[in-house]
């Protein structure tokens, strides 16, 4: 079975929602930051899966299909993975390698995780998170976390939603004050 894995840039105060300016995808490819974008691309090369909700999918497409002299490479990596998009209202994706889930997200995912391949990958996407995590899909929880308070916005896990224990996996700190955790749901 295949491993679903959210992977979050989340605030020491636990938001994930990007309220303010704290997050700049380019800025991953500084001389600050290349050991944090050496951990993307080792996870990228590790997923053959990209799932997101519509409209994360709308803002990663209407940035990174803009991008054309990327240092970065996640350009590159999005063009070529398979996207996977929970939907009742898109119909073209405009990009290639893309799927639209419009109906029974859940099951879809679910059958998804049984199919042969790497890791899928969930970004973004708060409620389709929240969805997957209530079914009890997600099998792991890779968190970028960043040295700010944001003071507010939506978090990971809907209110009321409790975890017994999570399992530590991997754990790093990079040079520009991020640190990554990796957890077993």
């Amino acid at each position: 079975m295949r491993t679903l894995a959210v992977t979050q840039n989340i605030t020491v105060d636990g938001s994930i929602e990007m309220l303010g300016d704290w997050f700049d995808p380019q800025g991953q490819g500084g001389a600050d930051n290349s050991d944090l974008l050496d951990e993307l691309h080792r996870q990228d090369d590790g997923a053959d899966g990209f799932l997101v909700g519509r409209r994360t999918f709308e803002d990663l497409r209407g940035y990174w299909l803009q991008q054309t002299d990327d240092p970065t490479g996640i350009t590159a990596y999005l063009n070529g993975v398979q996207k996977y998009v929970v939907s009742a209202t898109l119909t073209d994706p405009q990009w290639q390698n893309t799927t639209i889930f419009s109906a029974d997200p859940i099951g879809r995912v679910r059958a998804l995780k049984e199919q042969s391949g790497r890791d899928i990958v969930v970004t973004g996407s708060i409620t389709l998170c929240h969805a997957l995590i209530g079914a009890g899909l997600v099998d792991e929880y890779r968190l970028f976390v960043y040295p700010v308070v944001q003071g507010r916005g939506r978090r990971l896990f809907p209110d009321g939603f409790e975890v017994p224990r999570l399992r530590l996996l991997d754990a790093k700190a990079f040079r520009n004050g991020v640190t990554f955790s990796r957890y077993a749901a």
